[in-house]
């Protein structure tokens, strides 16, 4: 097989009729990062709350309890995994999604096989990914992407080999460049739609944006300057180097940053933020500003539970997917069964990073199964391309792909609140605005669609 050349999975003679498959029905999605929860009793918590489950994994696929043996079709994923910066939950989970319907048919009657690879935040690591889920393991597909700088890094090469991403982004040109579309809205757009709670409540003049010290810092913090500004609250970011050291000092420095009417925004990942909303109120400094906010990572059973009631109606996160604990519709169910039954290797439970893994499998079976004739890189990613106003049942809005020269295709959010160790609906699904200027460029691209 050479570079370049196309690798066909044949159609077997003997596979049932195709069947176009829609996992089932809902609302929302979700940011970025996924996490190896490892820190107290987070994993335990996130795994005993899917005993209320009670549906069965044979509706992920097209013929139910039937194993796919035709050839396997071969997808790759590129996700993050370091210390203190670890997505690789979102592949894993969208491994167990696809081993599911593997086990229920596949996809006309063919096995997906996911090659799963991970990233030192490194140009590198990265490039070299992307070269061997091409020349070596011949994959049709890219989905479940979640890197720090894998867009930033391969977005010419996607281009220049035809595949249209799938992906859980973070850097700019996951959401600025044609050959990508995310799931999730990333740390820039979830930043933004929790500035946007901020600002609509009673008293806040001023807001303390921290985040993580890894590369689109900057960019991050300029949807948030943007949104905020249109409100006349200024803003003071800050960085911290991860994993922190010294949780202490750091919400000690965002609560005197933020003073008495002030607001804090946190955009790491969940056990980052726990730390620091472990020591605000360890230190009994978390009443000392007028509220604390969260990027989509904090939209988790394992840091709900961990901090207790203690934080009722002090801490509001941007949740990008449909909030798990008040919802019980047919998808949310599919998704806690298939995390029970085949999500051994998702280490943080339910929660934003399993649930957009679930979605990249979603979209991506959707996809395939539209495919005629033999699943080819041209093909598929024709395919995929061509998705339109799906119904994941985990989104607010119907995911498109399109083909646009950018994609923020989940633009629409929730907000959470914990309450009593779950995270309930604050508000309801809300449009991220258009005073953060590459939304504005995605809403402007859109319509002229």
């Amino acid at each position: 097989m050479f570079e370049g050349q196309e690798r066909e999975v044949p159609m077997s003679n003997h596979v049932p009729k195709r069947v176009r498959f829609t996992a089932c029905l809902a609302v929302v999605i979700g940011v970025l990062t996924a996490v190896a929860l490892t820190i107290g009793g987070g994993v335990a918590s996130a795994h005993n709350r899917v005993a209320r489950i009670a549906s069965s994994t044979s509706s992920c696929g097209a013929n139910p309890g039937h194993k796919a043996k035709g050839k396997p079709i071969p997808v790759g994923a590129i996700d993050t995994k370091v210390p203190g910066t670890d997505f690789s939950d979102i592949e894993n989970m969208e491994g167990a999604y696809l081993a599911c319907v593997n086990a229920n048919g596949g996809v006309n009657g063919h096995p997906i096989k996911l090659f799963k690879l991970t990233d030192a935040i490194t140009a590198a690591s990265d490039a070299a990914a992307a070269a061997k889920l091409v020349q070596t393991d011949h994959v049709v597909a890219v989905s479940g992407n979640t890197s720090i700088i894998e867009c930033s890094v391969d977005y010419k090469y996607w281009q220049q080999k035809g595949y249209k991403v799938i992906a859980d982004g973070i850097a700019p040109e996951c959401y600025s460049t044609p050959n990508y579309a995310d799931a999730n809205m990333g740390p820039r757009f979830s930043s933004d739609g929790a500035a946007q709670y901020v600002a609509t409540i009673p008293g806040v003049k001023k807001v303390v944006f921290d985040q993580s010290n890894v590369p689109g810092t900057g960019y991050n913090e300029a949807g948030v300057g943007a949104i905020l500004k249109t409100k006349n609250i200024p803003v003071t970011a800050l960085t911290e180097n991860v994993p922190i050291t010294d949780a202490n000092a750091v919400a000690q420095k965002e609560v005197d940053d933020a003073g008495p009417t002030g607001a804090v925004i946190l955009n790491f990942t969940p056990p980052e933020a726990l730390l620091i909303l472990q020591a605000a109120q360890k230190l009994n400094i978390e009443g000392h500003v007028k509220a604390w906010a969260c990027s989509t990572p904090c939209d988790t059973d394992f840091l709900s539970s961990t901090l207790g009631s203690a934080w009722n109606g002090k801490l509001f996160v941007n949740a990008e997917l449909t909030p798990p604990d008040p919802t019980h519709t047919p998808t949310m169910k599919l998704y806690e069964a298939i995390l029970k039954q085949y999500g051994k290797n998702v280490s943080g439970g339910i929660g934003s990073f399993s649930q957009m893994g679930f979605v990249d499998g979603e979209i991506l079976v959707h996809a395939l199964n539209s495919v005629t004739g033999a699943y080819t890189v041209k093909s598929v990613n024709k395919a995929i391309e061509k998705v339109k106003n799906f119904n994941t049942g985990m989104l607010c809005r119907p995911w498109t792909y399109g083909p646009y020269k950018l994609h923020i295709a989940n633009h629409t959010d929730y907000t959470v609140t914990p309450e009593n160790g779950k995270m309930v609906i604050k508000q309801g699904c809300m449009k991220i605005s258009s005073a953060d200027p590459l939304m504005n460029d995605y809403y402007k691209a859109i319509a002229k669609k």
